[in-house]
């Protein structure tokens, strides 16, 4: 089967780790062959150029933009984006018949470039829904609700759900939403298909815990708590920086946020004012030294803006899971990261903007290392009976079957 994912993230080899290439690997390793159309910044390549290697394809596409951090100038990219898709396909792959079209949130704009691939191809298309936009953006006060830019995205939100044959949601609450927000859309073409990750089994010891921690300046005695990943509008970071400043003196935790964003600055002036003890910010770094953090840590943290009306659920879960971590979540109400975490007893849950509970729930989770041990393992069953490649690979390809 040929199967043809498009994305606006820059993939440059299927062997990295994460939920697209992990899930693309998955597909290669059962024989089909993969097509990947990625963008590419015009910065780093004289022209778009097809790179083969087995039975993966990446075709690297020059991209006109750079991608802009507002929504305006984010919808523009990824809009003159699938025309530039559309060509390079047509370019580059005159002769490839598509059995499958997967495809994710962010963006939006693809409906057209899904329509046409389905018409000429016969594919069956399949949406990752990632993102439910334009509503986070009008949750977080970026654009307006009923204005005339958030009428124009939702049109083109709707239109591709149309095209996609199937819609694969994060989790329960997001399948409600959509539903209930998009009646038009038949129950029968939504279903929960969450992010996913191919497990990677790595030996971790004592002496390998405390050589990460020593070579980043962490104290061994210490309960570490970690948070990495995007340090933007969508994990309120003012909470963030009021949820550390309550914990300063505090001499047996110590917190490592690590990561990049639109809001990284706020964490960085907080820290060069007040310079805590038992916090450190670390910019954005490769997977396998993260890992190695990860290895060393005790506890996975995870935010998210209190004004979300939309379920998000973010991916960084997974490596927790992976890495038998337990989960310090502070959220908003309409995500069911929450009660997924608590009712599997891998994690604890505060509603985003309540510093009392979530520094109870640090208490807890620092003084009791039985419980951290408990819920760590809880969370890697957990993440091996919901959370592989297989489990996606397999929801996806049951509808094939008939």
């Amino acid at each position: 089967m040929n199967v043809l994912f498009l994305t606006i993230l820059r993939i440059d080899d299927i062997n990295d780790r994460g939920i697209y290439p992990d899930l693309l690997r998955k597909f290669s390793h059962e024989g089909h062959n993969v097509y990947i159309i990625t963008p590419v910044e015009r910065k780093h390549i004289r022209k778009s150029i097809l790179v083969r290697k087995d039975n993966v394809n990446i075709l690297k596409v020059k991209t006109l933009l750079l991608q802009k951090a507002n929504p305006v100038g984010k919808w523009l990219y990824n809009y003159i984006l699938g025309w530039q898709y559309f060509v390079v396909i047509k370019e580059h792959l005159p002769k490839v018949r598509f059995d499958l079209i997967l495809y994710s949130t962010p963006p939006i704009t693809f409906s057209n470039l899904v329509r046409y691939i389905k018409q000429q191809h016969g594919a069956l298309s399949y949406l990752l829904l990632k993102d439910i936009f334009p509503q986070n953006a009008v949750d977080l006060g970026l654009i307006r609700h009923g204005g005339l830019l958030h009428k124009y995205m939702r049109i083109q939100e709707k239109k591709l759900y149309a095209i996609s044959d199937y819609i694969g949601c994060m989790s329960p609450a997001n399948v409600e939403y959509l539903h209930k927000n998009n009646p038009e859309i038949s129950p029968m073409n939504i279903e929960v298909n969450p992010n996913s990750h191919e497990l990677f089994e790595e030996p971790v010891t004592e002496f390998m815990k405390s050589q990460t921690r020593l070579n980043y300046g962490i104290p061994p005695d210490v309960t570490l708590f970690i948070y990495g990943g995007n340090l933007g509008k969508p994990q309120g970071i003012d909470f963030v920086v009021n949820f550390l400043e309550s914990q300063k003196g505090r001499n047996e935790c110590f917190f490592l946020i690590v990561g990049s964003g639109t809001d990284y600055k706020k964490i960085e002036l907080w820290l060069a004012r007040e310079k805590p003890e038992n916090v450190r910010l670390i910019p954005e770094m490769v997977k396998r030294e993260y890992n190695k953090l990860l290895r060393s840590s005790d506890v996975g943290m995870i935010f998210l803006d209190q004004r979300f009306t939309i379920p998000n659920f973010p991916s960084r879960l997974l490596s927790y899971l992976e890495y038998r971590l337990p989960v310090l979540a502070a959220t908003d109400r309409n995500t069911d990261l929450g009660e997924i975490l608590e009712n599997n007893h891998f994690g604890i849950w505060s509603e985003s903007g309540d510093i009392q509970t979530i520094s109870q729930n640090v208490r807890q989770l620092s003084s009791d290392p039985d419980l951290r041990s408990e819920m760590g393992k809880n969370g890697y069953r957990y993440f091996l009976n919901n959370y592989t490649v297989d489990h996606s690979y397999n929801i996806i390809m049951k509808h094939f079957e008939n």
